[in-house]
């Protein structure tokens, strides 16, 4: 692996199907915003003569990063899935946004790989997020290795990546994180930085030169020997360490030399069961040239040590009604399990569903059962029907290339699957089955949104509804409280590319407005009103006085009705008009336009007329008589108040537990949850976290993420609530 001494290119071209799940290597490149993964990705692309020169297909369009998003913004905002070829092994490529609001694609390459590749900048280093995703990686077992890019950066150093990378990385074992190779530099430039013109293989002690273009390999002179001596030895000691032959680290401290091909069979195993994760270093092509630095061996990593889809475990299956199925490992002939991992709308094709194999073989133009469940807490239906599928195709930049089938473990896009979403089974229409779906984080940062124009209110709907279908870290609210349509995003630019998508995508131009509340009103204390309601002016008239007594409750007892009417006051079949009225005015609020609640409103006396009294005229005297009774009372505004946990590096626990005291928030307790970390429990008003999602962010370097459930409504501090008051009469 990594050390082959014929290593070549690999066929030239276009991905096709695969025909054995043992022929498939699902991996995903993960790391911070800026770190080069798209670079990466282009530069195995050419190696592997999948383009014509870097990150170029036939069209002249790019692999990765080609739609206009993200042209216009410069960044990856989405998953692109880059299938490649190479000795004989088709290797899906699956490029993730590197910047947090778009974790969701990274979920959903996670989700859909075998295998991670965590991309890191020499000149940058390693960030707190990514971190926390190696860290998940780890928890379910997922094989890493670890590539440095940037080395052409001044003050570039591999060695000292290595190290922190270790550092970061092999918190357990730092010994499990090691090179493969070292760089070889060429002669110092005019700001005395030496270029990385070629690679040291540790194992095989082989010379890769890359200074031409092209990488060739040669025998290291003399004076090089020495230099790679030391981090040989402890590469070859981490690897019989995690041997599974329990008697070479005695051999080998024993003197024995041990067997080259003995030690890359270990590598290749300790790599594939996630017990050993190498780094190396790679670089993309200069112009003109075949190949970027460190690729081949990168490829071969890929192919010789991640594992195929045949090692992965079976996913979790039931039907559609929760009975438990068992389902074989990545059998192509077994029944088909099939998930979207991503859903995209194409101007000329429709709905593109980027879907992952993990039983069966999917073909075109069969009926599948498509299933879709536990996401209804987002704003999606569940939902089971039958559809037809449309074509097979592997992306390739803004191309589609047609595929035959798609079996078991690898991934393909199917056309005009028009009810799937992101998240959903697609299983044989004759057995449907549900795959547990993957966790996603809560979308915490509200967006209000209005259409522009009466045209653009006709068309937000169903642009609402294909934008949440794509992306399942987005979720949609119809607020009946403050009647906004409200989108939840997770941050600032993942709200700007749902704006833009609606634009440019679905032609709906809306207006961002502020996000309000759910605000409450309350009596503070004891009160009565009379409603008199008498119109006399000929003819039918209306009569109707009642007299209310209003006390408040306990928090959350809602409205109660009592009627005390004695003697016959209020005739019997008006006292329902009456608890109409009163209703309908809480609803309205009673001093600054917010729902009342919380109160006993008692109906104590009142008079009727034998011709003019009706339930229209008890209703307005209901009405009338609580408003009377609020303009003699206190009214205290009451605001949402949520509980939020935040798990943060104990390095910020002050700063965060700071920020929320000066959000009117109090800290409720404090634990260790290990890793060096704490959760922080805490009650805030909702009025002060609208922008929590992007404050915290930023005082914890992107490290820390909470979460807010609703715990109560309480009364506000006075001067909040006459400035609320104040802005509700100026609208």
């Amino acid at each position: 692996m990594g050390d082959k001494a014929n290593a070549h290119p690999g066929a030239a071209g276009r991905a096709t199907a695969a025909d054995h799940p043992a022929s498939v290597r699902n991996v995903v490149l993960v790391g911070h915003s800026g770190s080069g993964k798209t670079t990466l990705v282009e530069a195995l692309a050419l190696t592997a003569g999948a383009v014509n020169r870097a990150g170029r297909v036939e069209d002249g369009g790019t692999v990765s990063d080609y739609d206009e998003i993200e042209h216009r913004q410069q960044r990856s905002v989405q998953l692109s899935l880059v299938p490649v070829e190479w000795d004989g092994y088709k290797i899906n490529l699956l490029d993730t946004p590197g910047y947090a609001d778009f974790v969701g694609e990274l979920r959903a390459g996670l989700r859909a790989a075998d295998a991670a590749l965590f991309v890191v900048s020499a000149s940058d280093g390693v960030d707190g997020s990514t971190r926390m995703v190696w860290e998940e990686c780890a928890a379910v077992g997922m094989p890493r290795a670890i590539v440095v890019t940037h080395l052409e950066a001044a003050r570039a150093d591999f060695e000292e990546m290595t190290r922190i990378c270790a550092e970061a990385f092999g918190a357990d074992d730092p010994d499990a994180v090691l090179p493969l190779y070292l760089p070889l530099h060429g002669e110092p430039g005019p700001d005395g930085h030496a270029p990385v013109t070629g690679l040291i293989g540790l194992l095989s002690q082989r010379l890769f030169d890359y200074s031409s273009g092209e990488r060739k390999e040669a025998e290291p002179g003399p004076e090089q020997l020495p230099l790679i001596e030391e981090a040989r030895n402890r590469l070859i000691e981490g690897i019989i360490a995690e041997s599974e032959d329990e008697t070479l680290m005695d051999r080998y401290l024993g003197g024995e030399e041990i067997d080259l091909k003995t030690l890359v069979q270990d590598l290749e195993r300790a790599v594939a069961r996630g017990s050993f994760f190498p780094v190396l270093a790679a670089a993309p092509a200069a112009e003109g040239s075949r190949q970027g630095l460190g690729t081949v061996e990168l490829l071969e990593l890929v192919t010789g040590g991640f594992p195929t889809p045949l090692e992965g475990e079976a996913p979790t299956v039931t039907t559609p009604d929760g009975e438990p199925r068992e389902v074989r490992a990545c059998d192509p002939n077994g029944p088909l399990v099939a998930e979207v991992v991503k859903t995209a709308s194409d101007p000329y094709v429709g709905r593109v569903s980027l879907v992952r194999v993990f039983s069966g073989t999917l073909r075109p133009d069969e009926t599948v059962h498509v299933s879709g469940h536990g996401l209804t807490d987002r704003g999606h239906e569940d939902h089971d029907v039958d559809e037809r599928v449309g074509a097979l195709s592997a992306p390739f930049g803004k191309q589609q290339r047609a595929l035959t089938h798609c079996i078991a473990g690898d991934l393909a896009c199917v056309a005009k699957l028009n009810r799937a979403e992101t998240g959903d089974t697609l299983s044989a229409k004759d057995d449907p089955l549900l795959m547990e779906p993957w966790q996603m984080p809560d979308p915490l940062l509200p967006l209000a949104i209005q259409a522009h124009s009466k045209a653009d209110e006709d068309k937000l709907s169903q642009g609402l509804g294909r934008l949440v279908a794509e992306d399942p870290t987005m979720r949609l609210e119809q607020n009946q409280s403050t009647h906004q349509v409200v989108l939840w995003c997770l941050g600032e630019a993942h709200a700007d590319v749902a704006l833009e998508r609606l634009r440019s995508r679905y032609g709906v131009q809306v207006d961002v407005v502020p996000h309000k509340v759910s605000l409450r009103e309350t009596f503070a204390g004891k009160s009565a009103g009379r409603g008199r309601h008498v119109k006399q002016s000929g003819g039918h008239g209306q009569y109707a006085i009642c007299e209310i007594e209003v006390e408040p409750l306990p928090n959350g007892s809602g409205i109660e009705f009592v009627d005390k009417v004695v003697g016959g006051a209020v005739p019997r079949q008006f006292i329902p008009s009456v608890e109409k009225g009163v209703r309908a005015q809480a609803a309205k609020g009673v001093a600054a336009g917010h729902p009342l609640i919380d109160v006993r409103i008692t109906l104590v006396d009142g008079k009727a007329h034998s011709v003019d009294s009706s339930d229209a005229a008890f209703q307005t005297a209901g009405g009338l008589a609580l408003r009377e009774a609020a303009a003699d009372a206190k009214i205290h505004l009451l605001e949402p108040v949520a509980e939020v946990t935040v798990l943060v590096g104990d390095d910020y626990v002050g700063a965060v537990m700071s920020d929320l005291s000066g959000r009117r928030g109090r800290v409720v307790g404090t634990e260790q949850t290990g890793g060096g970390r704490t959760l922080v429990r805490a009650e805030v008003p909702e009025l002060e976290i609208g922008r929590y999602a992007v404050d915290l962010r930023s005082l914890s370097h992107g490290t820390a993420r909470f979460d807010r459930r609703y715990a109560r409504h309480e009364p506000m501090p006075l001067q909040i609530a006459e400035r609320i008051r104040e802005q509700s009469q100026d609208a």
